[in-house]
């Protein structure tokens, strides 16, 4: 039981940090090798999946609002349904994204997260008429990935 009320509290310690826009708390969440997976970002590993999350944090700015409702815990894991409303950084367009969040925790420490949403829908909010008609489409999601990964890159190597 005491391993199930401390995987609750690192999910919501992770989740509190991100609404207060703190990267480093959240980042402290992971273990060192973390594993993260978005349809957006695709899969990222260590250093990339913490810089993700400062980079979100510093993007979404004053305007980003984050809820979130841990929906079920295990010995080794968690789930989360969490919200984020944001303008998007490169249209300036409000996002309102509702994401399914799954975990694996190790140790004390979340060593896989997965979050899943309708890119379809994000890209519909963030980029307009052109996500609305494309974002379905394999070229939009490659260019929506292709894009994501390199504003990270921009971001790591500043």
């Amino acid at each position: 039981m005491a391993e199930i009320e401390q995987n609750r509290a690192l999910i919501d310690k992770f989740y509190k940090a991100f609404k207060e826009k703190d990267a480093g708390t959240m980042n402290a969440c992971y273990a060192e090798h973390i594993v993260f997976e978005d349809p957006a970002f695709g899969r990222l590993n260590g250093d990339e999946a913490r810089a993700m999350w400062s980079m979100l944090v510093e993007r979404g700015g004053k305007e980003l609002k984050v809820s979130h409702k841990v929906t079920e815990v295990t010995n080794g894991g968690a789930r989360a349904s969490w919200e984020a409303i944001y303008p998007f950084s490169k249209t300036l367009r409000l996002v309102h994204n509702k994401i399914n969040a799954e975990f694996i925790i190790e140790e004390g420490k979340i060593v896989y997260h997965k979050d899943t949403f309708n890119l379809w829908k994000w890209s519909s909010m963030a980029l307009g008429l052109p996500g609305m008609l494309l974002g379905w489409s394999g070229f939009m999601k490659n260019k929506i990935r292709q894009q994501a990964l390199s504003s990270l890159k921009k971001y790591m190597n500043s």
